[in-house]
Formats: structure tokens, C-alpha cells, sequence
């Protein structure tokens, strides 16, 4: 039973340390809407997405002012758009086509962001996935909500090079269709390895072959609540450290657990899972950079940043799972340069590299996100990032992901503003030493030896 106590800490936590519910991701199933015609696949979409996402906002905004908890964003999860329109495109246009099709559904609801223009292709890549892949720089170009992710590599199956190949191109393509604006068309576009099936954050979400008709995911954000919390704890042991991570992430998910149970029950939709992930954001104090420093660092990127972000990302698990039955997508530490100061500040610092931030993803939830870099980049170089992340993801067993931006005209010591919660980045330096002979092997990695278990 809640107590008044927890109720007044519940309201600090909201009022003082930027608790938030990050989003409510309602996940859609579009299995049923393929067919051999595209304009028949278009209409089943648009009408899908529509039904069953009449009453989001709605629902998230009346939850809000009731409770009096933040909901930052409200957003759809679609199946992978290269399963649903095997059937009816035969160029990237047609593909585009959907892309501006769900670009109206999501603007009808009233929408943040849609995710599921995207592609599974670990293993390899059908006629069907490679146009959607072409298709993907003119589809993030011409629309403003839809975003994009694309799966190129798992535990089980190894990592397909020949699309780690392709998207080097793609994302240089991106961001030069993109140029006005930064680039910015590349932040709506993942390349993952081990994508999950039920990730409510964007731009990676899409809503997995395995799930339901519609689900409800919920995704939780309390980095502030973390850091404020620490600040209680300061010079005392490890084994305290942890466990006030720990108690602070179940209350964190407890919220989101109050809100994932209301909006299932008010939209009449199964309930999925809550994922508690401290994603930063550009506000002060809303940092994952801040909580590693209160934990002992100078700045984020200094001797044992990696130690101090695996104790973190671990304790928010533990926490986490005790508080609800279902926690799931990515759960954990989220270290997107350009969405935290902090981050921001210990790049300009000198203190964070792309090479210190390759090591740190070892341990966390994501991978490079949200990383600036010189827009010169050759695109086989990009591709190099990449399968370096697939193969940590792989190897690892967890999921990783590249979410980089090749701004178009700049270099090291510019910055790129993308706004809102996608903030802005100092251009970070790359490695201009060569990888093209690797990049254009042809075929795939295989899967490592420890994938066979059965």
C-alpha cells in the first residue's frame, strides 16, 4: 500500500529531479495490412495505424494530468515496413510511398515520432530489404516523423557485411539530403545488432514479428532522480553506491509500471513491458554524464568511466526487474552525445573520444548514439563503426547500435544543432586511417562459437 511518504517522494522526484515517463510506445502489428497492390498496402496501413491510435494522446495526456507525471512522448511502433510490403514494392519509391503514408497516420494521431521503417537483415538481405534500404535516405528526407532502423547482425547468426557495406553509403547519402538541417535526417536512422522486439525508444523502435496484434510498451527516465540520489552517498562504500541505485531505479519504475497499467487499461490493449532506461536529455541535471560524475569522476570519459557505468547500468537492471514483472527493451544506461550536456561538456573537455565511448558501450544499454562527426567521412569508414559495434553486440551477447551524423560541410571544433531533445553535438574526430579492404569482403561474419546452444 502507498504511504504519504512515498507519495511526497514521488512528487520531489517529479518536481525537483526531471522524473519523467520518456514515452508510451503503442506497438502495431501490420502483418495483415501486405498484399500484392501498394496502394491497397498504403490504404490497410493508414487505416490501421489510425483505428487503433485514435486515443493515444489522448489517453497519455489525461493519465498526465491526473497523476501529475510527465509523459514526454507519445509514439507507434509498426512491424519492420520491408516484411510488410515484400509483396507489393518493387522500387524504393514504393517504399517511400509507405514512408509518407505513415508519415500522415502519425501526424492524424497527433503523434511524436513512428518507428518500424526498418529491416531484419542478420543473416542477409531479401530483394525486399535492400530496396527499403535504398529507399531510406529519400523516405527520412520527405517525411518528418517516421523513423528508421535496420538489424545487421545477432549473437546467433553473425553479422551481414554486405548491408554493414551498403549503410555506410546510406547514411553519407542521408546526410547529404539532409544538409540544410544539419544532417539531421541521420538521427532517425539505427543500425543495430541484437535489436530487441519490443523497444519503446526511438529511433530504433519497431514492434517484432513475435508480438501481438498491439501492445502498449512504456519507457521510464529518471537520471536526475539517480544523480540526486548519489548526492546522499558520497565517499561511502561500493555496496552502498549500488544498492541506492538500485532502490532509486524500482522507484523509478514503479511510476512507469502505474502508467503502463492505466494506459493498457484505458486503451484496451494488452500491457508489454516497461522499459527503464535513463535517457538524458539536454536540460540541466537530466544527465547519465552528471551520474558519473557524482559517482567519482572528473568527467565522463576519465580512468573508470567504463567501471562506473557498468555498476550503474547493472544496478538500474536489478532494480528494475524487482519492480516489475515485465521489464524489457533495451533497460539501462542510454549515453547519446548530443541529447546531454554533460556529455557535450566532457567532449569539448577533450576527456571523451569515440574510442572511449566504443569501450563504455561494452557495458551499456545502446552503443554510438547520437555522435557528430566530420561530414568528409567516407562512407566506408562509417561502415567500419558499424560492424566494430555489431561485433561488441555480438560478441557480447547484447544489443548495440550506431546512430552517427556525417555533418555535411563541418568538421572537428564545429557543432551541429539539431533541436529539442535531439540537442546538439561538437563534431567528434574520427580514425582517418583506412578500413576499405576489410569493408569490401564480400558476405558475412560468422556467429561466434558460443551462438550454439541449443
Amino acid at each position: 500500500m502507498i504511504n504519504l511518504f512515498e507519495v511526497s517522494e514521488t512528487n520531489k522526484m517529479i518536481e525537483q529531479e526531471q522524473l519523467d515517463v520518456r514515452t508510451i510506445t503503442l506497438g502495431i502489428s501490420l502483418l495483415d495490412c501486405a498484399d500484392s497492390d501498394i496502394n491497397n498496402v498504403n490504404k490497410k496501413i493508414y487505416d490501421k495505424i489510425t483505428r487503433l491510435g485514435e486515443k493515444l494522446v489522448s489517453t497519455g495526456e489525461e493519465i498526465s494530468k491526473e497523476y501529475g507525471i510527465p509523459i514526454v512522448n507519445k509514439r507507434v511502433s509498426i512491424t519492420p515496413i520491408s516484411l510488410v510490403g515484400a509483396s507489393a514494392c518493387r522500387s524504393p519509391e514504393d517504399f517511400v510511398s509507405i514512408a509518407h503514408t505513415l508519415d500522415r497516420a502519425a501526424d492524424t494521431i497527433g503523434i511524436n515520432f513512428l518507428g518500424g521503417y526498418s529491416a531484419l537483415v542478420n543473416k542477409g538481405m531479401t530483394e525486399a530489404d535492400r530496396l527499403l534500404i535504398e529507399s531510406i535516405p529519400q523516405a527520412l528526407t520527405e517525411t518528418s516523423l517516421v523513423c528508421s532502423s535496420v538489424n545487421v547482425g545477432s549473437t546467433k547468426t553473425g553479422i551481414d557485411m554486405d548491408a554493414v557495406r551498403l549503410l555506410g553509403g546510406i547514411i553519407r547519402k542521408t546526410a547529404e539530403m539532409t544538409v540544410d538541417n544539419d544532417s539531421i535526417g541521420c538521427a532517425k536512422l539505427v543500425i543495430f545488432c541484437n535489436a530487441p522486439d519490443d523497444n519503446p525508444f526511438m529511433a530504433g523502435a519497431f514492434h517484432g514479428v513475435t508480438e501481438g496484434d498491439a501492445v502498449i510498451n512504456v519507457g521510464v527516465s529518471g537520471p536526475g532522480v539517480v544523480r540526486q540520489a548519489l548526492t546522499q552517498v558520497r565517499g561511502e562504500s561500493f555496496e552502498v553506491l549500488c544498492e541506492t541505485i538500485k532502490k532509486t531505479a524500482f522507484k523509478i519504475t514503479r511510476v512507469g509500471q502505474l502508467v503502463a497499467q492505466e494506459a493498457s487499461r484505458r486503451l484496451g490493449i494488452p500491457f508489454g513491458i516497461i522499459d527503464l532506461s535513463l535517457a538524458p536529455t539536454p536540460a540541466i541535471g537530466d544527465s547519465v554524464a552528471d551520474i558519473l560524475q557524482e559517482i567519482g569522476l572528473e568527467r565522463a570519459g576519465a580512468p573508470g568511466t567504463t567501471a562506473a557505468l557498468a555498476i550503474l547500468n547493472d544496478q538500474v537492471k536489478k532494480g528494475g526487474i524487482m519492480a516489475s514483472s515485465y521489464v524489457g527493451g533495451l533497460s539501462g544506461a542510454f549515453i547519446p552525445v548530443s541529447e546531454d550536456q554533460s556529455m557535450i561538456d566532457a567532449v569539448e573537455a577533450g576527456a571523451l573520444t569515440i574510442e572511449k565511448l566504443e569501450a563504455m558501450t561494452c557495458v551499456c544499454s545502446v552503443g554510438l548514439d547520437m555522435i557528430a562527426i566530420p561530414g568528409d567521412t567516407k562512407a566506408s569508414t562509417i561502415s567500419g563503426i558499424i560492424a566494430d559495434e555489431a561485433a561488441i553486440g555480438m560478441i557480447n551477447q547484447k544489443t548495440t547500435a550506431v546512430r552517427v551524423i556525417p555533418v555535411i560541410g563541418k568538421g572537428v571544433g564545429e557543432s551541429a544543432v539539431f533541436g529539442g531533445l535531439l540537442g546538439h553535438a561538437p563534431i567528434m574526430h574520427v580514425n582517418e586511417f583506412a578500413c576499405d579492404e576489410f569493408i569490401n569482403r564480400k558476405g558475412r561474419i560468422p556467429a561466434p562459437i558460443h551462438s550454439f546452444k541449443n
